[in-house]
């Protein structure tokens, strides 16, 4: 798998789409997915608007519970990277970061902006 460290400051604003989730390693038994530090694993989705362009929404995977992120909540991302991955058929990328935070003084469900 080829990771890819991302620019966040190119992406433009980063909005909360879906507020943390842990994520699940089995659906069926509701088991929680765990880093190699035995950390849960949460995914964030974020909408990513760069330069009036149409806005695309990405899950990221952190390791942790990020604290204190509602939708709508402009979000700083940090030590964002991707990683390209293929199985069979299929192939996409997805993304991970080191942390998740809230931007303070943003109304979480302001209207306009950018993203």
């Amino acid at each position: 798998m080829q990771s890819i460290p991302v620019d966040t400051a190119r992406l433009g604003v980063l909005r909360c789409a879906i507020a943390p989730e842990a994520k699940l390693s089995n659906p069926e038994t509701q088991e929680v997915k765990k880093d190699r530090d035995g950390n849960p694993v949460y995914t964030v989705a974020v909408t990513v608007r760069q330069d009036r362009r149409r806005i695309s929404v990405i899950e990221i995977a952190v390791s942790g519970q990020p604290k204190g992120i509602e939708e709508g909540q402009i979000v700083k991302v940090t030590g964002l990277t991707a990683f390209a991955w293929s199985m069979g058929d299929r192939h996409g990328v997805s993304f991970r970061a080191d942390a998740i935070t809230p931007v303070h003084g943003t109304a979480a469900h302001s209207k306009g902006g950018d993203a």
